[in-house]
């Protein structure tokens, strides 16, 4: 366990900059051009900020596990990243068109709030032992 503790920092460091990417670009969206389009703001937005996060995780977080076939990692993070994006967008969409709670406060709780913890729990374990995993019999 003491090993992943720097790797959960650097996770979370690269985590802490996607998210603000994220969040920023969500809400610039949602004033501006995509007022009325709350799900296409949210996936505009993970996708700018996943792109973030692969070179972050890429060359920070996993450094010493990343795959020599950046191609296969980087369908790998997309893929890894989708299921997060389907999360937080879930839970945007059953808050604001199932429940009613249409606030941009309410909003954010559901896809920048809950929506992102539970994504980012996914993504962890996805990029840890899916996305950043030598192949076996590979090298670090």
């Amino acid at each position: 366990m003491r090993s992943a503790v720097p790797q959960l920092i650097a996770f979370g460091g690269v985590g802490l900059v996607a998210f603000v990417v994220d969040v920023g670009t969500y809400n610039a969206l949602r004033a501006t051009v995509m007022t009325d389009q709350v799900i296409w703001a949210k996936v505009v937005s993970v996708a700018v900020a996943t792109a973030v996060a692969w070179v972050g995780h890429r060359y920070l977080t996993f450094r010493s596990t990343r795959r020599p076939a950046v191609a296969t990692e980087l369908v790998l993070f997309l893929l890894a990243n989708a299921g997060g994006l389907l999360i937080a967008a879930g839970c945007l969409f059953v808050s604001h068109y199932v429940l009613g709670f249409r606030s941009t406060l309410a909003d954010n709780i559901a896809g920048n709030g809950v929506g992102f913890a539970l994504g980012t729990a996914f993504r962890y374990f996805a990029y840890r032992f899916l996305v950043f995993s030598p192949a076996k019999g590979g090298t670090a």
